[in-house]
């Protein structure tokens, strides 16, 4: 004796980021609005705006620090948006993988950039 088949049998790809980078979208983007509030709020605090107070921002070892793992969750947050929309809207297999490897190279790229401004390398 058989079970009936009521429906048809359901289809599921992917790799089931969903809830875990629906998080991390957020926490990354808590994370780049904190560092937003916290350097407007050292931008209208203190002395005329100029070269000097910019440096005198980013002089504090904190601030890289703090500048550098900022620019990571923005990193992050760049990766998981582009490649849902790489996994969702372009079909063919060769093109995405390509964009993808396109992607990672030049977020990898900026990361290194980064590191190079804020710690003059």
């Amino acid at each position: 004796m058989t079970t009936p088949n009521y429906g048809s049998k359901r289809v599921v790809t992917g790799a089931h980021y969903g809830l875990r980078d629906w998080l991390a979208q957020r926490v990354t983007a808590v994370l780049m609005a904190l560092f937003t509030v916290a350097l407007v709020l050292q931008l209208l605090l203190g002395a005329k705006m100029g070269y000097a107070k910019w440096q005198g921002i980013f002089s504090a070892q904190w601030m890289k620090l703090l500048t550098f793992v900022t620019i990571v969750a923005l990193l992050y947050h760049v990766w998981v948006g582009m490649r849902d929309v790489l996994m969702d809207y372009v079909k063919h297999v060769g093109v995405k993988l390509a964009l993808q490897v396109a992607t990672i190279v030049w977020l990898v790229g900026c990361g290194g950039w980064a590191v190079q401004v804020l710690w003059r390398l």
